[in-house]
């Protein structure tokens, strides 16, 4: 018999987000009507000052290795960029360029997690948080969000009580995926107090801060007064700037954590394509009239499609600012949410990512994608409240 794999991989899923996306692919394949409100993926290119940029340096000749961290001129706009628009107190040398946010995430986690540390992640949560964890040997600790008045908001209280000894990450996601929400000042600083009170470091996915709707104001924890030197701060280029597939990341560590990260993506990635790279410090430079027409877009269909669901009675829309997802509570006779979704599906072609894809605090739920067009959006819409009722 061969050696077995790594017994903490039996607790790494694989990702029930794919699961809906791979069948409705399958069913577009054969030739029926698909509308996937499923990947949270912009339905925009990447700008087009971008994609020539990249093309220079190829011609330029930049496809060798890049410095580990990220090339200078990038990280020096990266650390400008979260000093004047979030208040973090950055330099470049406390910046990492990486291959995407969810390779800032894992590096993180291997290298600030010990066997047996806990990080606490509110949940529904996207499950990289939960995956990265097992990875580094740790326990993911979930603790439900509490719905009021139709909006999700931090179980501050719950968290609390959850936290143990052993409790080292605290992570937070805002705006979140997948339930929309935009963390308010207030909320921040009650978590930032827990963290404080309890030496806890802190995790702060960003990733979908430029989109969001309404004025709704972002805050980055880490501005916030004793959070910097506690704080790890991940966002990328994939969202607010429609380049998933160049994967381009970047984390902001303080001093005490820096290195061992560093390490960490020094022998796993070594470092992000150079035209990669070129590409988004141009978009920093002159990509916001981009941002903001794509953020634009998505607030009409996020206005479309809630205006449209809220016809049915067995569907309720919560309260989403950000992000480009809607989380809607659903009233069906099935057994549990994924065989609705299947069900839905297979029956009306609406391709949508059950909640539970997002941990069992997510059963009753849909995560619903408004990153595609209106016409689908409309459409989708239409057959899921004929099909709720």
């Amino acid at each position: 018999m061969l050696p077995s794999s790594a017994k903490r991989m039996t607790n790494v899923e694989f990702s029930k987000i794919r699961e809906i996306s791979a069948k409705a692919a399958e069913r577009a394949n054969a030739g029926h009507d698909v509308f996937r409100l499923t990947l949270g993926e912009p339905d925009f290119d990447t700008p087009a000052i971008a994609q020539a940029a990249a093309f220079e340096a190829i011609k330029a000749g930049d496809t060798h290795y890049t410095p580990n961290t990220g090339i200078q001129a990038l990280r020096e706009a990266l650390a400008s960029k979260l000093s004047n628009e979030n208040g973090i107190p950055a330099k470049a040398e406390e910046i990492i360029v990486t291959n995407g946010g969810s390779e800032a995430l894992l590096d993180t986690f291997l290298a600030l997690l010990n066997p047996g540390d806990e990080v606490i992640i509110p949940s529904p949560a996207w499950p990289n948080y939960d995956s990265a964890a097992h990875m580094a040997g740790a326990t993911p600790v979930h603790i439900p969000m509490e719905s009021a008045n139709g909006k999700f908001i931090s179980p501050i209280e719950q968290i609390e009580t959850s936290i143990t000894p052993n409790t080292k990450i605290l992570v937070i996601n805002t705006p979140h995926n997948p339930t929309g929400v935009v963390l308010s000042k207030e909320e921040l600083q009650e978590l930032a107090n827990l963290a404080t009170k309890h030496n806890l470091i802190v995790v702060s996915d960003e990733m979908y801060e430029k989109i969001i709707a309404d004025e709704t104001p972002h805050y980055s924890i880490a501005s916030f007064p004793g959070m910097a030197e506690r704080t790890i701060t991940i966002n990328g280029f994939s969202k607010a700037y429609a380049m998933t597939g160049w994967r381009v990341g970047y984390l902001h560590a303080p001093t005490a954590y820096y290195p061992a990260i560093f390490r960490v993506h020094q022998f796993n990635t070594a470092c992000t394509p150079g035209f990669a790279q070129q590409a988004a410090l141009t978009l920093l430079k002159d990509g916001e009239q981009a941002v903001t027409e794509m953020k634009e877009s998505f607030q009409r269909r996020r206005v479309l499609l809630q205006s449209a669901l809220e016809k049915a009675t067995n569907l309720t829309v919560m309260e989403a600012t950000g992000a480009i997802y809607l989380f809607v509570h659903v009233q069906h006779n099935d057994s549990n949410i994924r065989d609705f979704a299947l069900r839905l599906l297979d029956e009306t072609g609406v391709a949508c990512v059950p909640g539970t894809a997002f941990g069992s605090a997510g059963e009753g739920y849909l995560r619903l994608s408004y990153a595609t067009s209106e016409e689908d959006l409309l459409e989708a819409a239409k057959r899921l409240v004929a099909y709720v009722g």
